[in-house]
């Protein structure tokens, strides 16, 4: 049964794209607190999502309905190190360094053919994380066991856009914990665990700069939440050889906001604005909850594979301009190969990523003679629809 669940587990952790929220890169599973002994693993991760839209109002004349955004989410690479040691009969520690979040949003320049130039060509935004988890398992009578940690997470992010707006910050360092509990029986590989992660609150130094309005150029001080979440995690036998597994995550991705000082005071400069519409760089008005279920098979004592389906909510309502998707559904499925304590375990996953449209911003439609309606409500400037990611997982895990 633990070469089904090594097999289960590995597409779930290496190959992430489009996941939760649009910037989350890591499941924060505690898997690996389980494991036989003493084990470490690498995972490597390559994700190619296809992300294009097309306009749907006129931002002046070289920026038409109709233009096309081209593909602006960028290929990526995720990796990930774990190590768990066994302390004792009841205490064992494990140490995980991986990404938690990370985007890499490039919007290509526009078309050639006059007028047909998406507003938001050029545009990038970028964002690297770095996490270090050390996590105890004490176990309990009757195979319960409790799990406790400390993470340390250091971010940083730079966003460029269409309008000359120009953002860096410098990378900080800030903590969190998770505390968890769990049940096993062991006689039919059962399992469930439990777990609460913690937010992590960043305070950026931002470099802000407006190339238009230089007067407006500003080194500031805001905050961004890493956000809270939890992890429903379980499997059990149900036949010889066979494992059911699944999981549920809740991340609490409407705490999370990108909102510079300068950035969100000089949307207030634009006369006329409504301050119902002034939004942040990028937020998420709903949480997200990720639904995973799935079999593995150990095949004989080399052997073993796994295929999986998982599922993320839709929430409706307006996308962002720099993560315009809602939800997905995904396929995957994985190899494991054994020999002796070495275990290489590969898989690929297919994800449909949900439809989603983005919201005119307000400068556009008072431009156009136009205004939002007392609520906010700008209209849809972007549908992105029928777009798909494929990503590439590997671990090799050792025993010792």
């Amino acid at each position: 049964m633990k070469n089904i669940l090594m097999t289960a587990s590995a597409l779930a952790l290496c190959a992430t794209a489009a996941t939760a929220g649009g910037i989350e890169r890591s499941s924060q599973s505690v898997g690996i607190l389980f494991e036989e002994g003493n084990y470490i693993e690498f995972n490597a991760g390559r994700a190619k999502p296809n992300v294009s839209g097309v306009q749907e109002v006129n931002a002046g004349i070289m920026s038409l309905a109709g233009s096309n955004s081209g593909d602006m989410a960028e290929n990526y690479n995720t990796y990930s190190l774990s190590a768990k040691f066994r302390i004792n009969d009841k205490l064992d520690f494990a140490l995980v360094l991986d990404e938690p979040v990370g985007a890499d949003v490039y919007y290509p320049m526009g078309s050639s053919l006059a007028g047909f130039n998406y507003l938001y060509g050029g545009s990038t935004a970028d964002i690297n994380s770095l996490a270090t988890t050390a996590m105890l398992r004490y176990k309990l009578p009757n195979n319960f066991s409790v799990i406790g940690g400390i993470r340390q997470i250091s971010t940083s992010g730079t966003v460029a856009l269409f309008n000359g707006y120009r953002m860096s910050t410098d990378t900080q360092t800030d903590y969190g914990y998770l505390i968890g509990v769990a049940w096993e029986k062991p006689e039919i590989a059962a399992r469930v665990a439990l777990t609460y992660n913690s937010a992590v609150t960043h305070r950026f130094n931002a470099n802000e700069v407006f190339l238009a309005t230089p007067a407006l150029n500003a080194t500031t001080v805001f905050e961004t939440e890493i956000p809270q979440s939890v992890n429903l995690e379980g499997q059990t036998g149900i036949a010889a050889n066979t494992l059911l597994f699944g999981s549920i995550r809740w991340v609490d991705w409407s705490a999370f906001e990108i909102a510079p000082q300068q950035y969100m005071a000089a949307q207030g400069l634009v006369p006329g604005t409504n301050p119902a519409t002034h939004s942040g760089l990028v937020s998420y008005d709903d949480d997200s909850f990720t639904y995973t279920l799935g079999i593995g098979r150990k095949f004989n004592e080399t052997w073993s594979g796994a295929v999986f389906v998982s599922h993320e909510t839709s929430k409706g309502g307006y996308a962002g301009n720099l993560g315009p998707t809602d939800g997905q559904t995904a396929l995957g499925v994985a190899a494991t190969y054994t020999r002796d304590n070495l275990k290489v375990t590969a898989g690929v996953r297919y994800v449909k990523i949900g439809g989603a449209s983005t919201e005119t911003p307000e400068q556009v439609v008072i431009g156009g003679g136009g205004s939002c309606s007392a609520g906010g409500d700008c209209g849809t400037f972007a549908s992105f629809e029928d777009n798909h990611a494929v990503a590439f997982g590997l671990r090799v895990g050792y025993r010792f």
